[in-house]
């Protein structure tokens, strides 16, 4: 997954088509990421000793597929590749080829 926590992201299909977005966690395992401001749901949380029940309004994971990086260069949805620089391995960009 090239997908990483703290990349800027667009999204490019569903609901919230176009909604830009940080990446909030990833989940490689499940090919899913939680982008900020996208696919928000609310969870019920039960009561315990501590605290009262409530209920919590945040996002829910999307899949990795319908979200693509943001370009740092020309801030459009672009595909990330990799390349080699001395023995260190960096993403780039495919449109623009800067460094992600």
């Amino acid at each position: 997954m090239k997908i990483k926590k703290g990349d800027e992201v667009v999204v490019i299909s569903g609901k919230y088509k176009g909604v830009k977005g940080k990446v909030l966690e990833a989940r490689p395992s499940e090919s899913r990421v939680v982008v900020e401001g996208v696919n928000r749901h609310k969870w019920h949380i039960k009561p315990t000793q501590e605290q009262p029940g409530h209920i919590v309004d945040r996002e829910a994971p999307v899949h990795v597929s319908n979200v693509a990086l943001i370009d740092p260069k020309t801030k459009k949805a672009t595909r990330a590749g990799y390349k080699m620089e001395g023995d260190k391995k960096v993403r780039i960009s495919r449109k623009s080829g800067a460094e992600i």
